[in-house]
């Protein structure tokens, strides 16, 4: 019964957020689609399975990279690896081989906890789960939210092989309890200063002979007491995709917020969400691409090829095979102009459409924060809701550069399309993003720009709705229009 009320209560929550949703679709906006996408999007792996499930929507064909391609001007592809990194493009139907490519990047991990290979633990005969520091995490902000799980998990077919599917269980299902300010008098004064190892351990349960159902221990007693996982997760995972526990071979999950993403602020101004970085710069991105290609014409003026590329742990480096540091853009260009070559199509064709490609690394921004304005320098300080903020940085954290910045701006001036920029502080250390790792890896021309946001790496983050509509229009008229730009500056002649 309990469990039928949670579920309840998530539901009238997403019927509120739904109710947001029509009234922003009722403007024109991309914001309710957004917020659809955010909260199906629990995981890298769900935010390019939702991605997938809209490019074939779209009319996108879906690509293998272990086979041949056949592609043709004016056509439209994509594919994914490891289910947490996708590539997608379409092809102008004046394109010859070198051509550029006018790419928007962005990744779609986020800062979380994952579960550890043997998760299973117990302390004060309470069930916990032993889990990963993933990323540059704001931990304490995980403390007292209703959590859960979601993932992928390997099951075992019939015939004797395995599949892989996606879980989510939306249910609260985990928590990590703050202390009791009453057993830490000096909190408030000291700092909340948690051991990531020892204190951000999520509770699943009391004991499993106080809490189990007659039926679950039933269905328990098949596994091993010193099982890597507890056998009541184990359970929990099994009735959201409906098969034997025993079928599960592996799991692959993250810890998740259940709180759906919504609209907030007095005017309803905001957006409220995990996650935003960086998939609030991914479904933009996905979403130009998409749009500005979908009507029969789009392409017949385009001499170039138009491209997506959401990659997966950036937040950690992104070096992985699902990474940017990995060639998975540089060769999926490769094979593009060799599928789209004719008989002969001259010396040293990838290198010269990489020195006449593009790229645009979007990634969330630091929006200045009303109470600790002094974290920004004085003149570069982005504020949520005024457009676009285009990173630089000296010292090649970020990508931009004169010639970049200057060719992206002109896209705004042109569409009426608002920019800032941002600097940070000479006695700060500066982040950086996938920019500088794909601009160095073949030499593409790249700008970095992102939305401005607060509580980055929060559980929670906020952007301002206004910016997503922005950049969705910002990213569709780089697409559309960037080629005529471009033949308009020659820097190396």
């Amino acid at each position: 019964m309990a469990n039928a009320h949670l579920n309840l209560l998530y539901l009238i929550l997403l019927c509120v957020v739904q109710s947001q949703v029509s009234t922003v679709e009722a403007h024109g906006s991309i914001v309710g689609d957004l917020l659809d996408y955010l909260n199906e999007s629990w995981t890298h792996f769900h935010a390019t399975a939702e991605a997938k499930r809209q490019l074939i929507d779209a009319g996108f064909h879906l690509l293998n990279e272990n086979d041949e391609w056949d592609l043709k001007p004016g056509g439209r592809y994509f594919f994914t690896r490891n289910m947490s990194c996708l590539v997608a493009f379409a092809v102008g139907e004046k394109y010859s081989a070198g051509n550029g490519f006018h790419v928007i990047a962005a990744h779609t991990d986020s800062p979380c906890l994952k579960l550890k290979p043997r998760s299973a633990s117990t302390k004060s005969g309470c069930l916990m789960i032993n889990v990963q520091t993933y990323g540059g995490g704001l931990w304490h902000t995980w403390f007292d939210r209703d959590l859960s799980v979601a993932g992928r998990v390997i099951l075992r077919d019939g015939n004797g092989s395995f599949i892989q599917k996606l879980v989510k269980v939306k249910r609260p299902l985990l928590r990590i309890p703050t202390l009791a300010i009453h057993l830490d008098r000096t909190v408030n004064k000291d700092g909340f200063k948690p051991n990531v190892e020892t204190h951000l351990i999520p509770l699943l349960a009391s004991k499993l002979e106080e809490t189990a159902s007659s039926e679950t221990k039933e269905k328990s007693t098949t596994t091993s007491t010193k099982a890597a996982h507890h056998p009541l997760l184990m359970q929990a995972l099994s009735d959201e995709i409906n098969c034997n526990v025993d079928d599960i071979v592996s799991i692959e999950l993250n810890v998740c917020d259940t709180q759906p993403s919504c609209l907030g602020g007095g005017n309803n101004e905001f957006i409220f969400s995990g996650r935003l970085d960086n998939l609030a710069s991914s479904y933009c991105a996905l979403r130009a691409l998409i749009d500005s290609c979908k009507s029969p014409g789009d392409l017949a003026s385009e001499h170039a090829i138009r491209m997506v590329a959401l990659f997966d742990n950036e937040e950690v480096g992104s070096g992985s095979i699902q990474g940017a540091g990995a060639p998975t853009m540089f060769q999926a260009m490769r094979r593009i102009i060799s599928c789209l070559a004719e008989k002969y199509v001259g010396e040293c064709s990838f290198e010269r459409a990489v020195r006449q490609s593009f790229l645009v690394s979007a990634d969330m921004a630091h929006g200045v924060h009303p109470n600790f304005m002094d974290k920004h320098e004085e003149y570069h300080r982005p504020e949520m809701q005024k457009g676009l903020v285009i990173k630089h940085n000296a010292n090649q954290r970020y990508a931009t550069s004169g010639v970049t910045s200057f060719l992206f701006q002109e896209i705004g001036k042109i569409h009426n399309l608002p920019t800032q920029e941002f600097v940070v502080r000479n006695d700060m250390g500066c982040g950086s993003t996938i920019g500088p790792i794909l601009a160095s890896g073949a030499g593409i021309r790249t700008v970095d720009c992102g939305i401005a946001q607060l509580s980055m790496h929060s559980v929670r983050e906020i952007c301002g709705k206004e910016d997503i509509d922005i950049a969705y229009k910002y990213f569709k008229a780089f697409y559309q229009t960037f080629s005529s730009i471009d033949r308009k500056l020659i820097v190396d002649s």
